[in-house]
């Protein structure tokens, strides 16, 4: 498959990013053309539909070879499932499917660019193609969740100094607050001592967490 464009995140690396699409609409991104595919003619009409299907590509997934079975970390990371019942990245083929929020169209010299939200992809993630979201089909009210459905996403209460958030720009705050309160540590990781870190929008965030608390420690220019 051809690589048609290339995501623009705050997300170097994978730890932390949100577990799937849409859960931090606060989170803005940037799908960004490759020359071949920024002709305008080919968007046309894409400025009526407010939502994307991007089908992209685990870069970053050092495969060598595919499981049948996986654990999801939902599960706490000791139960194993189908690899075609989960959304890991450990499969035959390594290909994302995200569900986003379209904020603007952006055509210039450069090339094309969509501004989104809610996206769950690290910075440089392959585009393989994006599809408007058509609620009277792509939306079922009677849908299944499967195992999934037994399981409570717990927040945590998020705490921080009053000038610890000062570093970053007004719109990215909100976005790592919420991050943070869904709690980006792997599900059988719960040592109340334990320092966690990892980069976002140019900054190194280190937090922990006791109980239902995390506590943000501070956020340094990298």
């Amino acid at each position: 498959m051809k690589i048609i464009a290339r995501i623009k995140s705050d997300f170097p690396t994978k730890f932390a990013i949100p577990r799937q699409s849409g859960l931090v609409e606060e989170l803005d991104s940037y799908i960004v053309f490759e020359k071949d595919y920024s002709v305008p003619e080919a968007f046309r009409g894409l400025e009526d539909f407010s939502h994307l299907w991007v089908i992209w590509g685990f870069s970053e997934f050092a495969q060598k070879q595919w499981s049948p079975t996986v654990r999801p970390p939902r599960l706490g990371g000791n139960k194993r499932m189908g690899v075609f019942a989960t959304r890991s990245p450990n499969r035959p083929n390594s290909i994302g499917l995200s569900c986003v929020r379209i904020k603007r169209i952006i055509h210039s010299e450069q090339g094309t660019v969509i501004q989104i939200s809610g996206a769950d992809m690290m910075d440089s993630t392959p585009v393989y193609d994006i599809k408007p979201y058509l609620p009277f089909t792509d939306c079922r009210e009677n849908a299944k969740s499967g195992f999934c459905e037994h399981i409570s996403e717990q927040m945590l209460k998020v705490e921080y100094e009053d000038d610890t958030l000062n570093k970053l720009e007004s719109d990215k705050r909100a976005a790592l607050i919420k991050l943070i309160s869904q709690d980006p540590r792997p599900s059988y990781q719960n040592d109340s001592e334990r320092v966690y870190g990892f980069e976002f929008a140019g900054f190194e965030v280190k937090f922990k967490v006791q109980e239902d608390t995390a506590q943000i420690l501070s956020i340094e220019k990298i």
